[in-house]
């Protein structure tokens, strides 16, 4: 390698040493020297010489010319090995002055003849490399080599940043699933727009309808929905049509059609409209099965937040067997999902998404101080909207249940307070409603409250613990059950623990939910 850099090195000295002949170079024409191998100026006249010592010189220049050419690529590598080694050389002086100077820090000539020859020495020879390693890199190369380094450049850069790499596909992948879902479940999804009367200042009734007045009496509000079947069914929540004259359906391709609300449901939050003119190519959103979400699956939410139609945002199940109260009714809506994927104002009553774009709730609520997205959005299940919605469309409403108590856990400090069997758990009846199923049957509620460390607790009410062999660990288990498995009118067994230690089966026939 060293021969080749000294090779270089004459090389270019040829290149660039051209001075004229002289008496004294003719007394030296048996040794030949790389001066005499110079390029002359075309005016220079060439001293009187013999054949023989022409041919001498001639050979001479033959043998340089012929010499291959060294490549780019081997003067890049010679430079580096070489810039590298030298900047070797220069950290181990350092380290060496660094020594001598904690040795011997009076010896100030030390120092700085080290200074001297170290610094200046390494630099001389650092330029010297680069010059004459990178003297050509601009001279016209041969056929097939790079003639710059910025393709020397590019190479090196593919190669540390490759194009494809495991990370770009797993992102392509996501990316890919992202898309499938949108695209699969847009037809499907719909903005809707409500007009909505509003009542007078005193109280007796709406504004009335002044000619040439603007009608700005009207509130307007909307929200989303999705498509249920081929009828021309859509669904959404209760509290955006809620009081509503004019409500308006808004597909992705634009059209619009005028809707009437079929029926509604505020316990559950959600509702059912009916299209007023035929729509061909309604395509209804697949449904999936919300007893299958699980905590950290991914969840899709599409819908017109803040009025930004066909919007979708992402995030995952946050939690599941959410207990909300509906919109406008005192009772609670069992098993909702919640979701980090953001939720403002306009994607109420749009679907929420899994994987496979099937929809596995309803959008209704956040929870927010400040009225926008803070991460805690809910969603009605969608296996509650599978039991309401054809109610809805046959009859208008959707009746539940009722057993006609209030109630709260039975954890293990109410059970020590009551002197219950330890480990006792289950529904604590707190209230029961004046002429409900429950009073019929025999149930009691809470005669005391005490305050224990700041926690107020209702005491003396019986603890439900089994409902027709299920197990009851407190008040939403027995909340899903009535939901999910009892209609108005059923029989059901109930397993009660009394205030004084008793236990009893009780059954009771339930009765409807009032309005």
């Amino acid at each position: 390698m060293m021969t080749e850099l000294w090779w270089c090195r004459l090389r270019w000295s040829t290149k660039s040493s051209a001075s004229p002949t002289s008496g004294r170079r003719s007394k030296r024409r048996s040794r030949p020297s790389w001066r005499s191998s110079s390029v002359r100026p075309a005016n220079t006249t060439r001293s009187t010489t013999s054949p023989g010592n022409f041919s001498r010189r001639k050979r001479a220049r033959n043998a340089s010319d012929n010499h291959p050419e060294i490549t780019l690529e081997t003067a890049i590598e010679i430079r580096g090995v070489i810039i590298e080694r030298i900047l070797r050389i220069l950290e181990i002086g350092k380290s060496r002055s660094w020594n001598w100077m904690r040795m011997d820090q009076s010896n100030t000539m030390r120092k700085n003849k080290l200074k001297t020859w170290l610094i200046p020495g390494v630099l001389g020879l650092l330029l010297f490399v680069i010059a004459a390693c990178g003297g050509d890199a601009t001279a016209t190369p041969e056929t097939g080599a790079v003639s710059t380094s910025a393709a020397e450049t590019a190479q090196a850069t593919q190669r540390v940043f490759p194009e494809d790499t495991a990370a770009d596909e797993l992102v392509a992948a996501q990316e890919s699933v992202m898309i499938r879902i949108y695209q699969k479940a847009l037809p499907s999804v719909v903005n809707i727009q409500v007009i909505q009367g509003r009542e007078g200042n005193d109280g007796t009734g709406r504004f009335p309808n002044i000619p040439g007045i603007p009608d700005d009496f009207l509130e307007r509000g909307e929200g989303s929905g999705f498509v249920w079947d081929t009828e021309g069914r859509i669904v959404t929540n209760q509290h955006v049509i809620d009081g509503a004259e004019t409500v308006t359906v808004i597909f992705p391709d634009r059209t619009q059609v005028l809707a009437r609300v079929l029926g509604g449901d505020p316990d559950s939050d959600l509702a059912v409209l009916e299209l007023l003119e035929d729509v061909e190519g309604l395509v209804p959103i697949e449904l999936g099965d919300s007893d299958d979400v699980l905590v950290g699956q991914l969840a899709v939410a599409i819908g017109a937040p803040f009025g930004q139609t066909f919007t979708m945002t992402s995030g995952i199940v946050s939690a599941i067997g959410r207990t909300i109260r509906g919109s406008s009714s005192q009772f609670t809506v069992p098993e909702v999902i919640q979701t980090d994927a953001p939720i403002n104002p306009g994607n109420s009553g749009g679907p929420l998404l899994d994987r496979h774009g099937r929809v596995v709730g309803i959008n209704t609520q956040i929870i927010s101080r400040s009225g926008v997205s803070a991460g805690i959005g809910l969603a009605v299940p969608i296996n509650i909207a599978k039991k309401v919605i054809p109610a809805l469309i046959k009859d208008g409403k959707y009746e539940y249940s009722w057993l006609g108590i209030s109630g709260g856990p039975a954890d293990s400090a109410t059970a020590e307070l009551m002197d219950l069997p330890k480990g006792t758990r289950g529904a604590l009846v707190i209230s029961v409603s004046q002429d409900s199923p429950a009073e019929d049957g025999g149930l009691t509620g809470s005669d005391r409250v005490e305050v224990v460390n700041g926690i107020q607790y209702a005491l003396g009410g019986d603890t439900i613990t089994g409902i027709n062999g299920s197990l009851i660990t407190d008040m939403t288990d027995l909340i899903v059950y009535l939901t999910n498995n009892t209609r108005p009118g059923d029989e059901v067994m109930l397993e009660v623990i009394h205030e004084n230690g008793t236990s009893e089966e009780l059954p009771i026939v339930l009765g409807t939910r009032p309005g």
